[in-house]
């Protein structure tokens, strides 16, 4: 538990992926990897027809990657791989054969919005506020980005970006189109998820897969882009300025 985790239970046609880790869902390397291999063997399962993700706790759903990795990067190699740790989840979201739909019991901080605008569906209550607070610590949320502008808009994307340290509200997450329905308790969430998830397992397998390929055109090059994107935040963080950023939040931490 103290390293966390990533598991996989298939009941009914659902696969149930939980991820989880002591602080805050915050997500090392180690378990982003992991992450990304469960969600392509799901789609590759015969027995499973859609696919439910989901962290484990009742606080945060994902404070995005490890800070205590973050502030170990020396070189460009390092950096553009720890970075690309949430690039392999979102690419293997997007490329998996059958429906993800994202259960998002509780905030949201950078790859953690990464993942709920890369699910295909999204669920959340009304405490699940969002936030990219990348430029707060000198660096951008430029591996998640195209996931999250696919889901909200230039604008959207832009006013998460830019205001930082801010958390946007549940409610402008749905109204934006980041959330698909809002509800006000981890119970009652549960409930319609459950109902969407068993519909869909007996539903076309054939049909929703062609609906996935359409849902997702254009994105096609995403397998290079994200890894070029994780390049710009691997070389930021070696920086004199966001050395001296990490360093302050480590103090405020």
């Amino acid at each position: 538990m103290e390293n966390g985790f990533v598991k996989t239970s298939i009941e009914n046609g659902i696969a149930y992926i939980t991820f989880f880790h002591p602080q805050s869902n915050s997500m090392p390397g180690t378990l982003l990897r992991q992450l990304a291999a469960e969600v392509e063997a799901a789609g590759k399962n015969d027995a499973a027809k859609v696919i439910v993700l989901k962290s484990d706790g009742d606080k945060a759903f994902c404070a995005g990657a490890s800070f205590d990795e973050l502030i170990s990067i020396k070189d460009l190699e390092t950096g553009t791989t720890f970075f690309s740790g949430f690039a392999g989840v979102i690419n293997a979201m997007r490329k998996a054969p059958k429906f993800v739909l994202a259960r998002v019991q509780g905030k949201a901080v950078g790859g953690g919005v990464g993942i709920a605008s890369a699910a295909d569906y999204t669920y959340a209550v009304e405490a699940a506020s969002v936030k990219l607070s990348e430029l707060a610590v000198g660096i951008g949320p430029f591996v998640v980005g195209p996931a999250v502008e696919r889901k909200v808009g230039k604008s959207a994307f832009f006013q998460l970006t830019i205001n930082a340290t801010e958390w946007q509200s549940a409610d402008w997450a749905r109204e934006k189109g980041l959330y698909a329905e809002l509800f006000a308790t981890v119970e009652e969430m549960d409930k319609g998820i459950d109902a969407l998830a068993q519909r869909l397992a007996k539903s076309n397998p054939e049909a929703m897969m062609m609906l996935k390929k359409i849902m997702w055109e254009g994105t096609e090059n995403w397998d290079t882009l994200l890894i070029e994107r994780a390049a710009m935040s691997g070389k930021l963080v070696l920086s004199e300025f966001t050395i001296n950023a990490i360093n302050k939040f480590k103090q405020k931490a």
